[in-house]
């Protein structure tokens, strides 16, 4: 089985325009990301996918291999899936080009999910809450599994729902976090097999998608279903200058 993990490198960011090559320990962000992935044991080979020649140049030149995408790709997966035309794999793991904190593992944690499911066609990584404030965060996008560790759903609102002793309790409530394991937070790292990669991309916008602003819903309304993992590392996605300087600090500080 052949697995490549892309990142979607893209230039025209709506909140940080250029974040994927803002300096950071002074490398381009995009580099940390490319580092990281390539530490990973069950990758076969780490891709980013640009959309601007200054990005392709900077990749090209920590010796990264950039493959050119349209500028108008609407997303990063349809991003990747421009990548899959020109290069053949089994699995297309898409890695956030703005977590310059992966950790390796995760990667690898999502490859391995589709050497010992053989019937996983999409999955996704999420981990346990531990801070209260994280569950009424809309930007911590919540998810929920079945039994089997297929997600019923994704949601920015605290999802599941508590009922507290016949009467009913916010999400807001203080002892939310005594229900051991009932939350977990998205991290969107995602992969797909090429065949369902193409499918994906191919299907029209749902209405729960559009309502969320979240892509994997759009899977999940058409009937496919998602694997979740889950994993105990955790990562900062940059979207803002407050984030980049968070992300700098730690790196400064030599965290992970």
């Amino acid at each position: 089985m052949k697995i490549v993990a892309v990142i979607p490198a893209r230039w025209r960011s709506t909140r940080l325009k250029g974040k994927v090559l803002a300096k950071i320990e002074g490398k381009p962000m995009v580099q940390h990301v490319w580092e990281r992935v390539k530490r990973a044991h069950d990758v076969d080979e780490v891709i980013v996918a640009v959309d601007k020649e200054r990005v392709q140049k900077a990749v090209e030149s920590f010796g990264g291999k950039a493959v050119f995408t349209s500028p108008e790709q609407p997303s990063g997966t349809d991003r990747i899936a421009e990548v899959a035309n020109t290069v053949d794999a089994d699995v297309y793991i898409n890695v956030q080009g703005d977590e310059p904190l992966i950790h390796p593992m995760m990667v690898d944690e999502l490859a391995r999910v589709f050497e010992y499911e053989r019937n996983i066609q999409m999955a996704t990584l999420i981990k346990r809450i531990h801070k209260k404030e994280e569950i009424t965060d809309p930007n911590v996008v919540k998810c929920v599994v079945d039994r089997r560790g297929f997600a019923l759903y994704f949601s920015r609102s605290p999802i599941p729902y508590i009922c507290r002793g016949g009467e009913e309790a916010g999400a807001g409530e203080a002892d939310l976090l005594d229900i051991s394991g009932m939350y977990f937070k998205h991290i969107g790292l995602y992969a797909y097999t090429r065949d369902f990669l193409f499918t994906f991309t191919n299907l029209p916008k749902s209405a729960l998608e559009r309502n969320e602003r979240l892509e994997q819903l759009r899977a999940l309304e058409h009937g496919y279903k998602i694997k979740t993992v889950e994993t105990r590392h955790d990562t900062i996605g940059v979207d803002t200058e407050e984030d980049l300087e968070r992300v700098r600090e730690i790196m400064a500080r030599g965290g992970e």
